[in-house]
């Protein structure tokens, strides 16, 4: 019987509890708004004590359905106000629904200035000092611990801005090579993280009893029907988009309809576009060779492997992933169309603990500040080292774009709720922007991707001028 385990960082105890009758066919992030609907009052400061953290796995997270390694965070956001969730796709979420734990809350607030992991086994929880990795960045820290606790484990942490609770932080996990390079990047949940002093919480899954199923040929059925669609669909299959060219397949089709902010929302196409896409991406991991790599999955168990490594012009690695979202903010939205100054600025907000897509919408308002002009990469490279040093600058662009404008007097500031407008200009993709207006999360593509009717007629075509 699956479980909830309670973490509650005021006198550092973790505690199973039964999962009750309203949450049993939940997950994802069904579970963690509904608990935190239930458990936090809506007008706690959200760095304060009366927040909470959740995490929770998808409802066959664990099990050999295909592409289901994903997790959900959720909290009262720092930057929004409101309820928020942050996924991402990592093995993390596949340990911990095997070890039978249906969420995680996060709870209470420290006595102290300590920093703490806890250490997740089928034998319980325990909490362990990480005063030892605070201040470092996240790709120094990661091999120790896999030498520490096993190169098996699932590791969710924060990097220094979520140590420093600036709100544009997220939280980071490992990716299948165990990189700390897959992020529940969106609404600064990692600062809520870094409010309990809570470092790591690293799951070992070894001897986990696994996922129950209630009907096992039912499942099955389902599963197999999911594993044919997605193998057949142009967009899913192997060989096809997004396994040859990754989430960037998107750039130049965007591009084309107009729909690809640039310069900090200024036009919906960019002139660099094919500079920046998936096709290039391709392209620099067939000419430059040695590590990279398209197709490469963020999970065990992915299908569609839209993931990359990029490589550096000697084959070394550069950065794994850039993503479309990440291409288009640290690329278009700040008139950037070098690849190589995209993948540093990407390993630099891996490293640092960052949201790429806020930390490029920030940058973009930095420069309509006049701190850089567009385009110039290296200034831009310079602003996020100002964040991980946390010089005053530095907390103001960690703290996310529409405070950084409200600090430099910037009017064109693109954000919903506080928070900014992912890779989808509004005027030309009009569903989206309706999922923007409306969605309690704010500016978030997740809460209703109109771009699949809308662009890909994927689930059927939704004219947008129909109306």
């Amino acid at each position: 019987m699956a479980k909830i385990l309670r973490v509650n960082m005021t006198d550092r105890t973790a505690t199973y509890e039964d999962v009750p009758d309203a949450y049993k066919f939940l997950g994802g992030r069904g579970l963690t708004s509904t608990i935190i609907h239930d458990e936090v009052d809506p007008t706690c400061h959200p760095l304060g004590p009366n927040n909470k953290l959740v995490f929770a796995p998808g409802i066959i997270t664990g099990t050999n359905a295909p592409t289901s390694g994903r997790v959900s965070a959720g909290a009262k956001s720092p930057l929004t106000g409101g309820i928020k969730e942050s996924n991402a796709g990592s093995a993390w979420p596949q340990l911990v629904a095997r070890l039978g734990i249906k969420a995680i809350v996060v709870e209470g607030y420290p006595q102290d200035d300590g920093w703490w992991g806890l250490h997740v086994t089928k034998d319980g929880a325990e909490f362990f000092p990480a005063d030892e990795y605070v201040g470092k960045s996240l790709y120094e820290i990661f091999p120790g611990l896999f030498d520490r606790f096993g190169d098996k484990v699932g590791i969710a942490t924060i990097g220094v801005a979520g140590e420093m609770r600036m709100a544009m932080a997220g939280i980071c996990f490992n990716d299948i090579d165990n990189r700390p390079s897959r992020y529940s990047g969106r609404g600064g949940l990692g600062a809520v993280m870094g409010s309990k002093h809570l470092k790591f919480i690293i799951v070992d899954g070894e001897g986990a009893p696994g996922v129950e199923i209630a009907d096992k040929a039912l499942f099955d059925q389902g599963r197999k029907k999911m594993l044919e669609a997605l193998r057949s669909h142009d967009i899913t299959k192997p060989g096809g988009g997004l396994n040859s060219y990754g989430t960037a397949v998107l750039v130049n089709i965007i591009n084309e309809a107009g729909g690809f902010p640039t310069h900090n929302f200024r036009e919906g196409r960019f002139e660099g576009a094919a500079k920046i896409s998936g096709e290039a991406m391709a392209e620099y991991c067939e000419t430059r060779g040695g590590v990279g790599t398209m197709g490469h999955p963020c999970h065990p168990g992915c299908v569609i492997r839209c993931s990359n490594v990029i490589p550096n012009p000697d084959g070394t690695e550069l950065v794994s992933v850039i993503e479309y979202e990440t291409t288009w903010a640290l690329g278009a939205n700040c008139g950037i169309a070098d690849l190589d100054v995209i993948g540093k600025l990407t390993w630099l907000c891996n490293d640092i603990g960052l949201d790429t897509i806020e930390a490029g919408g920030t940058i973009a308002v930095a420069m309509e500040a006049g701190l850089a002009e567009f385009g110039d990469g290296q200034r831009a490279i310079e602003l996020l080292e100002e964040i991980r040093k946390g010089t005053p600058l530095g907390h103001v662009l960690g703290n996310g774009a529409a405070a950084t404008g409200k600090v430099f007097g910037v009017v064109r500031v693109p954000a919903v709720k506080g928070q900014n407008m992912p890779a989808y200009e509004p005027r030309a993709i009009k569903g989206i922007g309706m999922t923007y207006a409306i969605s309690t999360m704010g500016a978030d593509h997740t809460s209703g991707y109109t771009i699949a009717p809308e662009i890909l007629s994927v689930g059927g075509k939704a004219d947008p001028f129909a109306l």
